[in-house]
């Protein structure tokens, strides 16, 4: 990933998330709105094209949402990225996307289902036009710089620094009544996770260990 690089996404409509939230909140017509393989027909066009060396990055927006997955792909790449949240906005199923405000839910903070592309600002407009080809809406929302930050530009101009929350945006009422925040005792959660962890490492091992020496004595 480079400067300079073009961010795009494509239309996104959601999945188990939105079907999710949906059922919960009883808005059961938003169900159909999820179900689509435009992600995977957009993914079957794109691998297959010459210009994939350019393409420096594809994600799917999941979970922890776009917020979560811009942060992490900066993370990794030792970039940041400017983004126009009314470029996104005009990305979302307007379905979906008048569920999540009815109900409270931040869309940047759930999966849509989306494509999210890095790639050369030479072959974003290609991208585009390949993806309208066979009816999915693809637009550029961003760009790549070397901030090291997600920054948001909001209408009216105004510029955020956006980090993602500790879990994603909160879809159904047990979730919310948990909440985003980080929680006070994180340390200790992350200890107990790790431990956790190593356990079932070591577990898994005992019976890979146990079906080899099964394995052994049956030949």
């Amino acid at each position: 990933i480079q400067v300079g690089d073009k961010i795009l996404m494509t239309e996104g409509a959601g999945g188990g998330t939105i079907t999710t939230t949906a059922i919960y909140s009883g808005n059961h017509n938003v169900v159909n709105e999820t179900m689509n393989i435009k992600f995977l027909e957009a993914c079957d066009v794109l691998l297959n094209k010459e210009y994939l060396k350019d393409i420096r990055a594809m994600c799917d927006v999941t979970n922890g949402g776009l917020r979560g997955d811009l942060y992490e792909i900066n993370y990794e790449a030792k970039s940041g990225v400017t983004i126009y949240e009314d470029r996104v906005r005009e990305l979302v199923n307007p379905v979906v996307l008048e569920l999540l405000e009815k109900v409270g839910v931040d869309y940047l903070g759930v999966s849509l289902d989306a494509l999210l592309i890095y790639c050369s600002d030479s072959i974003s407009e290609q991208i585009i036009s390949d993806l309208a080809a066979i009816n999915i809406k693809c637009a550029e929302i961003g760009y790549v710089d070397n901030s090291n930050q997600v920054t948001m530009i909001y209408e009216g101009e105004e510029k955020r620094s956006i980090l993602p929350q500790f879990r994603e945006s909160a879809y159904t009422k047990i979730k919310q009544e948990i909440g985003e925040e980080t929680p006070e005792l994180r340390l200790e959660m992350e200890k107990k996770i790790g431990k956790a962890a190593t356990e079932a490492l070591k577990k898994r091992q005992k019976i890979i260990d146990y079906i080899k020496k099964q394995s052994i004595m049956n030949v």
